[in-house]
């Protein structure tokens, strides 16, 4: 008896034992699902990261933040001079005055860098901390170019440089960052919550029988975080990205519900996610029997 595939708005022509809900061969994954983007890290073993660039205004805001705490440092060291400096030489207080400002543009930035691991006063404000393009923790060669750079761009035209640069650049790198080849990294990011989902009600008895163990764990991810954002996208991207998915679950998912796409998307999601957490408690109750054996020496042989 052929199973009664999923009620999707755009169908296709019926196959023996399902409807043809797969993808033609080759076509990209829906529009909106993250496949791969410039926030991406591949490291050295081949891993990919998905690291999230602190934003334009982000960096504006604590870029701003430096600055003002770089200002009030070499005002208070200057104001301090002038206080206790009167009967020194007019050369020796511009000597001073200018040793004030390297301090104050060049070196404080770098040593604050290189003691926080990439952060500062302003970073720490937003959340964010420099690391090199490859997500690697900055060394004293990028804090100093950094640094220096920053001089030109930053102070001397009082942030113009670096906005222009920041706008222009798909990571809001500033021209020091393009120069030392870092970037700023988000850290602080939405403590992720946890999935509430529960079987659509008609699909119980659907479910008692339903084999979703083929599905692939790319399309299963995907599946999850279609199920997690689908609150926040529109009636349209709603429908499209669910019939579109569940077109691609459908040729591993036996039997197939006579149900919406995205209650069908819904439903494997949950068995998918009950037939993973099984898998893990019975794999942790074989560990838990099989450890006195693992744990005990051979034969009974004493442990001196």
């Amino acid at each position: 008896m052929t199973a009664p595939a999923p009620m999707l708005p755009s169908g296709g022509k019926p196959r023996t034992g399902q409807s043809r809900v797969g993808l033609p061969g080759g076509r990209p994954p829906a529009a909106g699902l993250p496949t791969g983007d410039e926030r991406e890290l591949v490291t050295g073993e081949a891993v990919t990261l998905d690291v999230k660039p602190a934003s334009y205004i982000l960096r504006a805001a604590g870029t701003m933040i430096d600055w003002l705490f770089s200002m009030l440092i070499m005002l208070g060291c200057i104001l301090l001079l002038v206080a206790t400096g009167g009967g020194l030489d007019q050369a020796l207080v511009r000597t001073l005055v200018v040793l004030i400002l390297v301090f104050g543009m060049v070196v404080l930035p770098t040593a604050m860098e290189l003691l926080t691991r990439g952060r500062s006063l302003g970073r720490l404000a937003v959340g964010a901390r420099i690391v090199r393009d490859d997500g690697g923790a900055t060394g004293f060669r990028r804090a100093f170019i950094r640094a220096l750079v920053g001089v030109l761009e930053i102070y001397l035209t009082f942030g113009g440089i670096a906005a222009l640069t920041g706008l222009l650049n798909t990571r809001s790198k500033r021209l020091g960052d393009l120069l030392a080849g870092t970037y700023s990294q988000l850290e602080r990011v939405p403590r992720p919550q946890p999935l509430a989902l529960s079987l659509p009600p008609q699909l119980y008895g659907w479910a008692q029988t339903a084999d979703v163990g083929r599905l692939p764990d790319r399309l299963s991810r995907r599946i999850a975080q279609f199920v997690r954002q689908a609150p926040q996208l529109t009636i349209a991207a709603r429908v499209g990205l669910s019939t579109e998915l569940a077109r691609e679950a459908a040729p591993y998912v036996s039997p197939l519900p006579q149900v919406d796409a995205e209650s069908f998307l819904v439903a494997v999601a949950v068995l998918r996610r009950q037939r993973d957490a099984t898998g893990l408690a019975l794999e942790a109750e074989r560990l838990h029997r099989l450890e006195p054996v693992l744990g005990a020496l051979p034969h009974s042989f004493p442990d001196r």
